[in-house]
């Protein structure tokens, strides 16, 4: 399975989410499908961490608290990634599972990842923020929640 493309499952409601990576000029989108409003946040914050490295190399031995709160869910979802990234940076760990809750438009979450291993984890770049370019959330007609985002790499 490659880098662009990728997908992530989601037992709840017994259902998939899956994400995927868009080339964006010199930046990176990442794009997801979920069945529940928290599965597309935790799903999205899967594939910021595939941005970085394989996921599954990922080790979730340390947890993180993570809380923000924003007017509406596209900026939530910036808010989020951009958590993640400070979270990412001051702590240098990457992320692998992500337990999201939802209350109105407050994200509280705890994640769970390790410290940076280069060897292990080869990450291929580092994310500098999450951005509002082709930024979009929606609950779409099939019953899934989509959002995307183009994160600054």
């Amino acid at each position: 399975m490659d880098r662009v493309t990728r997908k992530a499952h989601s037992f709840l409601l017994m259902a998939h989410t899956t994400w995927e990576h868009f080339e964006h000029e010199a930046d990176m989108g990442l794009r997801v499908a979920a069945p529940t409003r928290e599965a597309m946040f935790e799903g999205i914050a899967e594939a910021l961490t595939a941005v970085i490295t394989e996921p599954d190399r990922v080790r979730a031995s340390q947890s993180v608290r993570v809380a923000c709160e924003a007017p509406d869910d596209a900026l939530l979802m910036v808010d989020w990634l951009n958590a993640l990234v400070y979270e990412m940076a001051t702590r240098r760990m990457l992320f692998r599972e992500f337990h999201v809750t939802l209350e109105g438009r407050r994200l509280t979450a705890t994640v769970l990842g390790e410290p940076i291993d280069r060897e292990r984890h080869q990450p291929a770049v580092e994310v500098k923020g999450a951005t509002y370019t082709a930024l979009s959330v929606e609950h779409g007609d099939d019953g899934l929640w989509h959002g995307q985002c183009v994160v600054d790499v």
